[in-house]
């Protein structure tokens, strides 16, 4: 019995001399295979090994490696656990195992693999970058940082560490240093597809756009189905307003990765903005499917909520992605503007909201030294505009005025174009400068700059916290003063901002101690030129026999309370009609569900005009058809307002607690309209009943009304530029008589 196991051992060791012999001789034609590219052979030869010798090592560890190259995850991972497991105290192992595990997403098991690699082989290479990767995934950016630096130092010509590091340096907002280390990574390797990719990601970050764009064509140049260049290339072009472009990449990514984030949010992105609510959702779930903690996919579900009107859950959505993201900037902005439009909100919340911005991301930026400035209270004065809508857009109504009329002599306009965006309001815009600065390529420090160097005595904020504001370089105070005016008009929360144009009605006395900025008096809160060569038309009311209202405004400010209210006035004026104007209303899924709306409140369909996008003389044009225009609310109309006044048409605004639901009320108060303005929803009613009752003093006041608005202080553009200059000089003098 004895010499029958001793026989049978001696058979196997024979045996497994002889596979080892055999496994030998497979591995050298498995490494040859891999070195020469052949990835499945050398697999093939590999199985073969392990046939034979299931724990051989170098098989194992091979077959772990070209499973990785050829992104097989699963295999590399269990082949080189069971590599792991025969040589504990193999570093390259281990480093490998690491990636695998990185590759899917288990970056804090990658992380002990690598470290450990690290401490039996404390100069591999390959694993100190890996983990800096790994670091990177989690949100250790500065440690990862060092796990590069210390790759480099042991390895000076290694291109992959520099690109890592680059690629480690963008979420810090260290983007010129990032760059820096992308064009080390080029200069040793110019085909180094992921270095010129995190070049394009810093140029977009520094808003180098022309940069970026090279940088990402060059990155296809080199793999032209990188899904995740397509995707941020898309996102270049989305941002510089090229949607067809933008959409094309965003699918052309998603074709190649149906799991793209960046291709999804940006589809998601663009299908919200053209109202195409359903894919768009469906695009930010399938992110949040693969990321719960995604902030941006929260975000633009909260954007498309809102679009729905439904305010509380898009509330409920934006708070989810701060406590993710606690300084996520779309988050912060996308609950500022939904507070404005929220019901029931008020001054104290509203303000609450931006200085939420400040605490979260202004108070972070590291604020300038106070510029040095000669202190004559009497000089000229340079005066600095920055905006992104130097273009047709609603807010230049309102600032354009003011540019056109500033006396030059006493004032020098300088004006920072942040749009890439230009039309022929913008050579209305540039016409009326002093000097004309494109900045719509300036980092936030290369704009403070440029203010600097141009001497700005008072730099002027034109739109708060709407979309491509520049509020960063207002944190950073390149100027000695800084206001913010007209182009949202409803304060930034910013205390580097020292003043804030409004209006008594806008921003009453009891409200102001909310405001970061101190609040000084305009004749109202915004002007707009008058309207060219209107002249006085018939009131439609005396032709027709019943009333029509008018709601010349963006849809989406046709708050629910707002649509009851106007319900219930039609229903007390069962002859009466509404025309409702909006370019969103070419959009028949749109148009259809604001008409059904009126008729759940039992408003005939056919009392219901909707019309479309015009242009402006056109949409100017059918005012002639309106009796009395309808403010909405809580968001008010502002230029809308202007016009209507302008051609006649008195607007009937109802008081609100907020300074963006008391703009019509106090442009109505500035021209000499304090009647129309009612406190409560009876009192909205009370005034179109009156006046509905009484067609000759409203035939009168119709006629009267364009005269009546260009005699006021607040509709008399040249005196309303006057008082803006005496806000500014009155600002200078503070700033002179200070320490």
């Amino acid at each position: 019995m004895a010499s029958d196991v001793g026989s049978r051992a001696f058979q196997n060791a024979r045996l497994q001399k002889k596979h080892r012999k055999q496994a030998d001789a497979l591995m050298q034609q498995a490494v040859a295979a891999y070195r020469g590219g052949r990835r499945a052979e050398a697999q093939a030869v590999c199985g073969q090994i392990l046939a034979l010798l299931p724990d051989h090592f170098d098989a194992l560890h091979l077959l772990g490696v070209t499973a990785l190259d050829s992104g097989q995850m699963e295999m590399a991972e269990q082949a080189l656990i069971k590599a792991v497991e025969i040589e504990p105290r193999n570093a390259e192992a281990l480093s490998n195992l690491g990636l695998a595990l990185f590759n899917r997403k288990r970056f804090e098991e990658a992380r002990k693999c690598q470290e450990r690699a690290i401490a039996l082989k404390p100069n591999l290479l390959v694993a100190l970058t890996g983990l800096g990767n790994t670091l990177m995934r989690l949100g250790r950016p500065e440690e990862a940082i060092a796990a590069h630096d210390r790759a480099i130092a042991l390895k000076p010509d290694y291109a992959d560490a520099y690109c890592n590091r680059g690629m480690a340096l963008l979420p810090l907002a260290r983007n010129a240093e990032a760059n820096a280390s992308f064009d080390r990574a080029l200069s040793l390797n110019p085909r180094h597809m992921e270095a010129m990719f995190g070049k394009g990601l810093a140029s977009i970050n520094l808003r180098h756009s022309d940069e970026a764009l090279a940088a990402f064509d060059a990155a296809l140049a080199i793999k032209p189905n990188a899904a995740q260049v397509l995707a941020q290339r898309g996102r270049l072009h989305q941002q510089a307003g090229r949607f067809e472009r933008a959409m094309a990449d965003f699918k052309a990514a998603l074709a190649l990765d149906p799991w793209q984030d960046v291709a999804l949010l940006g589809f998601a992105q663009l299908s919200a903005i053209k109202d195409n609510i359903a894919p768009a959702m469906d695009a930010c779930r399938k992110v949040l499917e693969l990321n719960p903690a995604s902030e941006v996919a929260w975000t633009w579900l909260g954007e498309c909520f809102c679009k729905q009107g439904d305010l509380a859950t898009a509330l409920q959505h934006f708070e989810g992605a701060l406590e993710i993201k606690p300084d996520f900037g779309d988050a912060i902005t996308a609950k500022i503007f939904l507070l404005d439009f929220m019901p029931d909100t008020d001054f104290a919340q509203h303000q609450a909201a931006r200085r939420e911005w400040w605490t979260r991301i202004g108070s972070k930026i590291v604020r300038r030294p106070p510029p040095v400035r000669d202190r004559d209270p009497e000089r000229r004065l340079t005066i600095g505009y920055v905006s992104s809508d130097f273009r047709n857009h609603s807010a230049a109504l309102v600032f354009l005025p003011v540019l056109r009329h500033h006396d030059h002599q006493a004032f020098k306009v300088v004006c920072y174009s942040c749009s890439p965006l230009q039309d022929g309001m913008t050579e209305r815009c540039r016409s009326a400068a002093d000097l004309w600065v494109d900045a719509w390529q300036m980092s936030d420090e290369e704009l403070s700059d440029r203010i600097e160097a141009d001497q700005v005595d008072i730099l002027v904020d034109l739109s708060g916290h709407s979309a491509g504001n520049r509020l960063p370089v207002f944190a950073r105070k390149p100027a000695p003063v800084q206001v913010t005016a007209w182009g949202s008009g409803t304060g930034t929360g910013l205390p580097t901002i020292d003043y804030f144009f409004a209006d008594p009605v806008t921003v009453p006395e009891a409200a102001r101690p909310l405001f970061a900025e101190q609040v000084y008096d305009l004749p109202a809160v915004i002007t707009t030129d008058p309207l060219p060569g209107w002249q006085p038309t018939p009131l439609p009311m005396l032709r027709n026999g019943y009333v029509t209202f008018g709601v010349f405004n963006r849809i989406d400010k046709i708050s629910e309370p707002a649509l009851a209210l106007w319900s219930r006035l039609m229903g007390a004026l069962p002859d009466s009609r509404i025309v409702i104007k909006n370019g969103a209303l070419d959009e028949p899924l749109l148009r259809d569900g604001l008409v059904a709306r009126f008729v759940a409140h039992g408003i005939a369909e056919g009392r219901i005009t909707c019309l479309g996008l015009s242009t402006r003389d056109q949409h100017i044009a059918q005012f002639a058809a309106i009796d009395m225009s309808l403010d909405p609310f809580p968001q008010n109309g502002g230029v809308s307002t202007w016009e209507s006044l302008q051609a006649g048409v008195p607007v009937i605004a109802r008081l609100g607690h907020g300074a963006a639901a008391r703009a019509a009320a106090a442009i109505n108060t500035a021209v000499g309209l304090a009647e129309f303005v009612a406190k409560d929803d009876d009192g909205y009613i009370a005034v179109a009943l009156r006046y509905a009752a009484q067609p000759a003093e409203l035939a009168k006041l119709r006629a009267e009304l364009p005269t009546m608005v260009a005699g006021s202080a607040a509709g008399d553009v040249e005196t309303y530029t006057r008082k803006v200059e005496e806000g500014y000089r009155r600002f200078w003098h503070h700033y002179c008589a200070s320490s």
